[in-house]
């Protein structure tokens, strides 16, 4: 309890500070789970910083990464992941990158940011301590944290998981219940893991991938049912998503129709896989079921795009945009359903992982000697 309202405690001390018309740093966006920030460089050039708040927090630090890929961005956001102690607190990460991109991009400190440091210094700094690495806050200085906290929040512990200013609602408004119930699950799952010292995947990977999952969940356009996304398994590391909408004008969308009056399916299925390096490696995707033709879809069920290999891959790209790409791709592509027998198709009825593996490697390897086109030649 006492972590929960030192993280809000710290997120409106840098709210109140770094507002959305500062000068050289703007809080955009803010909850118990990220941060987003604006960095104003030389020549008022904008860089968007997010940061996503673990489940070990603050035992591990924030995940941080940028949109942008310039070198003097990322290095600054690289310093934050070999913090520890005290350093580790999000109010503190915020002071250490402000301080860093400012002395890469030779500008200035902010006046502002002696509010910051002295905020730190003062006694409530000693209640910013979780007791998950100090042993010097006894139990009587947490209930005060607590109490003064909750003062603090106006009473807004019922919604710990939106703090932007003007649209505080909780998730349980927008996500449905068994939504919800797999996220409780597969955070419970990684704390075990943490807590035995067997976490699979990368902490980092986890905490994106259940920031990408909540994210999707409550979109609205997975509410309009315009695709579904479903872990394998109960791994997140592994999704399921079945691509329902396409552009109603295109060919395709009509072989989707027969597909579902012939066959009884509904969809595109798309089977996508996360390394342990994500967000900063794509996740490889793949064509399931039906067959299809055209479309950038190679043997084997690979698609044939530069924003799926780590030449064109970003950071900041999100699932759900991902999903909206690979369906105009399909449709600019010309795609077809094959609804008749075709010599690709396993015994089952399904592309192979093993071809499309090899065949997206074989595509990366052709275009990393002879450059990307965008978009893609016919011949892909």
């Amino acid at each position: 309890m006492a972590c929960l309202n030192t993280l809000k405690l710290e997120i409106k001390t840098l709210e109140k500070i770094f507002t959305k018309n500062h000068e050289r740093f703007r809080i955009l966006n803010s909850s118990v789970d990220e941060l987003t920030c604006r960095f104003v460089g030389k020549g008022g050039k904008l860089f968007d910083i997010h940061a996503n708040i673990t489940e070990t927090y603050p035992s591990t630090p924030p995940v941080w990464f940028a949109e942008s890929e310039e070198t003097s961005v990322t290095n600054a956001v690289q310093i934050l992941s070999n913090t520890n102690g005290r350093d580790n607190h999000v109010i503190n990460q915020v002071e250490i990158l402000l301080r860093e991109l400012c002395r890469l991009h030779n500008v200035p400190l902010p006046p502002d940011l002696d509010n910051l440091t002295m905020s730190l210094q003062m006694p409530v700094g000693e209640m910013l301590v979780c007791n998950d690495y100090s042993n010097d806050v006894d139990s009587d200085q947490e209930e005060d944290a607590a109490n003064e906290s909750e003062q603090d929040s106006e009473n807004d512990e019922d919604l710990p998981l939106e703090m932007d200013e003007g649209r505080n609602v909780s998730s349980k408004e927008d996500m449905d219940v068994e939504h919800l119930a797999t996220l409780e699950r597969f955070r419970q799952s990684h704390r075990q893991d943490h807590l035995k010292g067997s976490i699979s995947g990368s902490i980092q990977a986890t905490d994106r991938l259940m920031k990408e999952l909540r994210d999707i969940w409550r979109s609205e356009s997975f509410k309009k049912n315009m695709y579904s996304v479903e872990p394998v398994n109960d791994s997140l590391y592994e999704w399921n998503i079945r691509l329902m909408s396409v552009d109603p004008d295109s060919p395709l969308h009509h072989d989707l129709v027969v597909l579902k009056e012939k066959e009884g399916k509904e969809g595109i299925l798309l089977n996508v896989t996360f390394k342990d390096t994500y967000p900063f490696e794509p996740p490889f995707v793949r064509v399931v079921h039906p067959v299809i033709s055209g479309g950038y879809v190679l043997v084997g069920g690979a698609i044939c795009m530069e924003l799926l290999t780590k030449q064109g891959w970003s950071s900041a790209y999100t699932v759900e945009a991902v999903i909206m790409q690979i369906a105009a791709t399909l449709v600019k592509g010309k795609a077809r359903i094959q609804f008749g027998p075709t010599k690709v198709l396993t015994t089952q009825g399904q592309y192979s992982l093993a071809r499309a593996q090899q065949s997206f490697k074989s595509l990366v390897q052709i275009h990393e000697k002879n450059g990307w086109f965008t978009p893609p030649k016919e011949d892909g």
